[in-house]
């Protein structure tokens, strides 16, 4: 059942030895809000919604704030702290004003004798159903501290796997856009003026000079033309990967067979399947309803589907390990950790050392990729501007030569 919206209510009223007192508060309506404040002893004077600035500076919550905010959770249970004790502590520590502001949400609707997965489903941008599912058995089961140790842990391996992913993107991405930049300034500001200057020799210059005085001549007539559309381009690929879903699985496929790119893609797909049913199983959630999260959590189209026909298998009465031998997707390390695993009946265990063999050979992967990378783009980027300076300096040379 979908939680109640709630919206920030701020208040003013005076308590039992009349003192006035202010605050704010989490609730679905106003109403609600002078009810919790009666039961405080309160009598509530003035209650209406907090105002949303028009402009926000708020420091955005990354995955990672959930995955620290997580760990100090389960230390602090782990410890023996009451959980709203815990999450003022929590909060205390907290250096995010925005992760400060939700933890405190979530502590008000505790508090006021909400659960606590019930008080992160109300903050589905933050805490997923996999997040909330396993917290909610936690609290069921009465082992909420061990439940939030493994989901904290879970956490972490995956920002840890994401984190390795960017960085093997990014750097040469980066590095592309500077050379790109450079080369357009030099093109469009540096070759002009050495043009001007060749008009006065009287001679004819050298083809490759022509040729790169013709590119300078382009760009500065069509450099606004050729911004415009790489940012247009840039904008309609990512709103078409977010609306259209056919296109979305053709660029998860195209990802797959990519070449260098590709590797580390499907180790952190294996990695990431590992990880989830490994985490999800062990917390005593049910084969098919584990399958149900890894699916939504496989982050490739390609294995998501592969993992729903995982599940409608095993719904069938398959063994987990036929399951995914069928799909011909997954590595024969996987397959035979999964069979140990169903035998001896450690199929957490067997999954987790998986991940985390997968989780090294993404770490590996983008190692040697950033070592390839580093002379390949020094390459390009010194025969690029080196290209230009000798295409600029050629008609001197030449001029040199022949006095």
């Amino acid at each position: 059942m979908a939680a109640a919206k709630t919206e920030t209510f701020v208040w003013q009223g005076v308590d039992k030895q009349g003192r006035k007192t202010r605050g704010e508060l989490n609730a679905p309506s106003s109403a609600i809000v002078k009810a919790h404040l009666r039961k405080q002893g309160i009598a509530a004077k003035n209650v209406k919604k907090k105002t949303k600035p028009l402009f926000s500076n708020k420091k955005p919550i990354k995955p990672v704030d959930v995955a620290i905010f997580t760990r100090q959770m389960a230390t602090m249970l782990k410890a023996g702290v009451p959980l709203v004790q815990s999450f003022d502590i929590v909060a205390e520590g907290v250096e995010n004003p925005t992760m400060q502001d939700l933890v405190t949400e979530i502590k008000n609707d505790v508090a006021s004798g909400g659960g606590f997965a019930v008080a992160c489903a109300k903050h589905p941008k933050y805490f997923d159903e996999l997040f909330c599912s396993l917290i909610a058995s936690g609290e069921a089961s009465g082992t909420l501290e061990i439940m939030l140790d493994r989901v904290a842990t879970y956490k972490e391996k995956t920002e840890a796997l994401k984190a390795k992913i960017k960085k093997a993107l990014t750097y040469p991405i980066a590095v592309l856009i500077v050379a790109a930049i450079v080369t357009s300034i030099l093109l469009i500001k540096v070759v002009p003026q050495f043009a001007s200057t060749f008009e006065s020799f009287g001679s004819e210059l050298p083809a490759f000079t022509q040729l790169v005085v013709a590119m300078s001549e382009w760009m500065q007539a069509n450099w606004f033309i050729v911004l415009a559309l790489t940012i247009i381009s840039s904008f309609i690929f990512g709103k078409a990967r977010q609306k259209y879903k056919r296109f979305s699985d053709w660029v998860d496929k195209m990802l797959l067979k990519a070449p260098i790119i590709g590797d580390i893609v499907y180790n952190s797909v294996i990695a990431r399947f590992s990880r989830t049913l490994a985490t999800t199983f062990g917390a005593g959630v049910p084969l098919v309803d584990a399958l149900n999260s890894v699916a939504g959590a496989a982050g490739n189209a390609v294995y998501s589907k592969a993992i729903i026909q995982i599940r409608d298998d095993v719904t069938t009465g398959q063994t987990l390990y036929s399951s995914i031998r069928f799909t011909n997707l997954f590595p024969s390390l996987l397959l035979q950790m999964v069979s140990i695993g169903e035998e001896s009946g450690s199929l957490d265990d067997m999954l987790d050392k998986v991940a985390t063999h997968y989780e090294e050979a993404v770490d590996n992967s983008v190692d040697a990729l950033t070592s390839l990378l580093e002379p390949l783009i020094m390459s390009v980027l010194g025969v690029l501007v080196g290209g230009l300076m000798i295409a600029m300096y050629l008609p001197i040379f030449m001029l040199g030569s022949a006095i």
